[in-house]
């Protein structure tokens, strides 16, 4: 059991007063090896102990005030923590329109539908597709057996870039009906070259690529219009070189075919 000049030298330690920063890190440090808990519990006992009333309620005040400011700053530093957690949860308005999601039915309108019809008359930017020859292939019920578009060389070499990609897999590079998926399975298209569809119209091309034929689906999407034309005028020209006699090859062009 110390004496009281003992408990006046805790008290002292304790209520001594000194920076909030530095206090701190005596709380923490300890005295004398003791810990923070350790030095807590001595300090409360010896004031407990103590017969002067005024020591113990003023090292008591002065222990509650040095921990009691320790856990507004913890508490401070984890508010703070708490609200930048909340404020990356947070979403944008822009994020959290009201919107419908696609054939969902809707209140709003009349007809209970929110997937509204075009407006009649309107046309999307660059999607006109009026009844002529170029986006139908057709004259009427019939079908063309001319181009709509002048067949230059540029068009030919655009026609042979497109076939390349989406025709020879089945109709091959020359158009005989032997491409690379037909060997391996699948069902093997008639060749370019019979006289069926060396006489067909190049409409009937147009219109087989826009709608599909048998085994053969449709490639609306994939192709434009332009593009189907450009493959149509290459298909011209593999049926020629296949079919071509001496007296069509040009007189500078024939010497180099001649033995």
């Amino acid at each position: 059991m110390g004496t009281k000049s003992d408990y006046k030298r805790l008290a002292q330690q304790v209520c001594h007063p000194e920076p909030f920063g530095y206090a701190q890190d005596k709380l923490r440090e300890g005295s004398r090896g003791q810990t923070c808990p350790e030095r807590s519990r001595r300090i409360l006992r010896c004031a407990q102990n103590d017969t002067s009333e005024r020591l113990r309620r003023r090292v008591y005040q002065c222990h509650v005030f040095r921990f009691s400011s320790l856990h507004v700053h913890r508490l401070w530093v984890a508010a703070v923590v708490l609200g930048v957690l909340l404020a990356s949860g947070c979403r944008q308005q822009m994020a959290d329109q009201p919107r419908y999601n696609p054939l969902a039915p809707s209140a709003f309108f009349a007809d209970g539908q929110s997937a509204r019809p075009l407006v009649p008359g309107t046309v999307a930017r660059g999607q006109l597709r009026d009844a002529t020859p170029l986006y139908t292939g057709k004259s009427g019920a019939a079908f063309v057996d001319t181009f709509p578009l002048p067949v230059t060389r540029a068009v030919l070499a655009r026609g042979q870039e497109r076939y390349n990609i989406y025709c020879a897999p089945c109709h091959d590079r020359l158009g005989t009906g032997d491409g690379m998926i037909v060997r391996r399975g699948f069902r093997r298209p008639p060749s370019f070259h019979l006289d069926r569809l060396r006489e067909a119209p190049v409409g009937y091309y147009f219109d087989v690529i826009t709608q599909g034929f048998g085994a053969m689906q449709d490639y609306a999407a994939q192709i434009p219009p332009r593009d189907r034309w450009a493959i149509i005028a290459y298909i011209r020209a593999l049926q020629l070189s296949q079919h071509a006699t001496l007296a069509e090859v040009p007189a500078a062009e024939r010497e180099k075919l001649l033995p």
